[in-house]
């Protein structure tokens, strides 16, 4: 019988709330038959949102939300009883393996490091998502937790990616690259070319700098670079892939002929859609952490806040906290050996 995995889902945050993360979690327990969901949040709220509690779902009472612009200094020192804090003291207490929240990325990342705690060798959390690629996924990381990244960040950054990679992904000796403005070596910020230096002394199969045009190209498996840059990049090629989507469908119910083709390539028009639709790529992980984090988009829809609790299933069932810690240290040992 396969062993239950138990998700804790902070059902108060982001821009929608329990109208999107109650039916999601429904749903989800519907998909996974091992799956069991805490709920955590104001009860009185998502009963109203609940016909019946299923059997594999468990209300946790929390009687505050962190809002969507609150400080995360403020988020940390105040709302104790908050979903998102009691989401994450779950996991910290050994009762979920992984916790999803649409929440306030400050605050869900200061308050993560402070509850749960960073993995030995490791000295900030990095936000990692999947994004469509040729050939299948490409990881990529920081998506948005740290702005301003030293060479030893982005090399503790190519670990966890590289973790995340191999325990989620199933790629057994993922390709690193570092994202850069050019491939030639005097090229980039100065924390870039050592950590381009620091990343050839590690026992990574890293393949040196990748250009933006190189992400979705399948050229890595998993793409480095500093949070503003990432989030930066990820905005653009969700927002270009909306609007390629939007275009193709504009396109096919133009006249006649593009319909009677639409007719005819249906079943690659739709698959189009769902390879490139951002949705479907929602759930980014929060690595470095003792505890298992995937932060949803705060407006993600109940189709979108699914892909996040898939996620933080496949998180679970992959332990990823050890994976990256046992990444660490052996990424340290090769150093010291070189």
């Amino acid at each position: 019988m396969t062993a239950a995995v138990v998700i804790a889902v902070d059902a108060m945050s982001g821009d929608h709330g329990p109208v999107v993360t109650v039916p999601a979690a429904l749903t989800a327990l519907e998909r996974h038959s091992q799956l069991e969901i805490l709920l955590v949040g104001q009860p009185d709220v998502l009963h109203e949102h609940l016909d019946d509690l299923p059997a594999r779902m468990q209300i946790v009472a929390a009687t505050e939300v962190v809002a969507m612009d609150e400080p995360p200094a403020q988020a940390l020192r105040g709302k104790r009883d908050s979903s998102m804090r009691n989401a994450l003291e779950l996991v910290r207490d050994g009762r979920a393996q992984a916790c999803v929240s649409a929440g306030n990325t400050g605050a869900l990342v200061a308050k993560s490091r402070y509850l749960l705690k960073m993995v030995d060798g490791i000295d900030r959390p990095a936000i990692a998502s999947a994004l469509p690629a040729r050939g299948g996924k490409t990881c990529m990381l920081d998506l948005g937790a740290n702005s301003d990244c030293s060479a030893q960040n982005l090399l503790q950054f190519a670990i966890m990616g590289s973790g995340l990679a191999q325990g989620v992904f199933g790629v057994e000796q993922p390709t690193v690259a570092l994202l850069n403005i050019g491939s030639e070596s005097i090229k980039g910020t100065s924390q870039i070319r050592e950590a381009d230096q620091l990343l050839r002394q590690t026992g990574l199969n890293y393949l040196g700098y990748i250009e933006g045009d190189g992400i979705m190209a399948g050229t890595a498996n998993v793409v480095v670079t500093d949070g503003f840059t990432g989030n930066v990049a990820l905005k653009t090629m969700e927002g270009a892939c909306r609007e390629l989507l939007s275009i193709v469908r504009e396109e096919v119910q133009r006249g006649p002929l593009q319909r009677a083709l639409s007719g005819l390539l249906g079943s690659g028009h739709s698959g189009l859609s769902r390879r490139f639709d951002p949705r479907r790529y929602n759930g980014a992980s929060l690595l470095g952490l003792r505890g298992s984090v995937v932060k949803s988009h705060g407006g993600a829809d109940e189709l979108a806040f699914g892909y996040a609790i898939d996620e933080a299933i496949l998180e679970a069932g992959g332990d990823l906290p050890q994976r990256i810690a046992q990444c660490v240290s052996q990424a340290a040992v090769t150093r010291e050996a070189v």
